[in-house]
């Protein structure tokens, strides 16, 4: 049986699965919930292994966070949640969005965090990302310079922006646009502890080969393993892939 409980002072809520002290937080990705984690903290549920699965700021049961500001600063948004989960190392897993906060954390903050799991986290850009429209260009041009409406930009972003951009608005857009612009080399090679890299071999959001890139910044013990057939939600087509890695790293 799951447990929504609420950490921080009801700031974050989350899953707990299992008894006893939580060893492994999952981290789901931008615009998705903890519930894309059932199936893999369920599973370790049944070699004894407990486990909280966290609804990030801004999604699910959890309140969006009061300041607009990346990854990295989810990630110290999110260190005394940790604390309160528990005393131990927790072994994180993180998922696109939720992986890049998870990398933030174990580089800035290496005693909390005794192993990763990540898996399609964009953690470095990849040469595949195309540049704005040059219309779109335009019109933000022409909107800096007050020759265009707020009503003109904001139609242009809804027609050129992405669709986690376009279903975005507020805070939260600005958060996405924060963490957009964020890339990891820092943070990877300042890494020392374990870390598995499970990759859908059809990721299209996040392709294999920014993967292989990761892998050879990291400077601690790296796995890399593609799953074949395996797209970008990883989380719920293939949650035995992680089941797998979990238990490799806590045995």
């Amino acid at each position: 049986m799951t447990v929504l409980q609420a950490f921080g002072d009801g700031k974050v809520f989350g899953q707990r699965f299992g008894e006893g002290p939580p060893r492994v937080v999952f981290l789901h990705g931008w615009g998705r919930t903890s519930h894309d984690f059932t199936a893999v903290a369920s599973s370790l549920v049944e070699d004894g292994i407990s486990s909280v699965a966290i609804d990030l700021p801004g999604f699910g049961a959890s309140p969006l966070p009061t300041v607009a500001g990346g990854a990295r600063a989810y990630g110290e948004l999110l260190l005394p949640v940790l604390d309160e989960i528990s005393a131990f190392d927790l072994l994180i897993v993180g998922h696109s969005f939720g992986g890049r906060v998870a990398v933030s954390v174990a580089a800035t903050h290496p005693e909390r965090v005794a192993g990763l799991v990540l898996s399609g986290v964009p953690l470095l850009r990849h040469e595949s990302a195309k540049a704005s429209p040059w219309r779109y260009r335009a019109i933000r041009w022409l909107r800096q310079r007050g020759l265009v409406s707020e009503a003109t930009m904001e139609g242009a972003r809804q027609r050129f922006g992405s669709l986690d951009y376009r279903n975005a608005s507020g805070l939260l857009r600005d958060i996405l646009v924060a963490t957009v612009n964020e890339s990891y080399e820092q943070e990877l090679a300042q890494l020392r502890c374990p870390v598995a890299l499970i990759w859908g071999s059809d990721d299209r959001a996040v392709p294999l080969a920014v993967a292989t890139r990761a892998q050879e910044i990291i400077p601690s013990e790296t796995r890399l393993r593609s799953v074949a057939d395996c797209g970008h939600l990883l989380p719920t087509t293939a949650p035995a892939a992680l089941v797998d890695a979990v238990r490799e790293l806590l045995a």
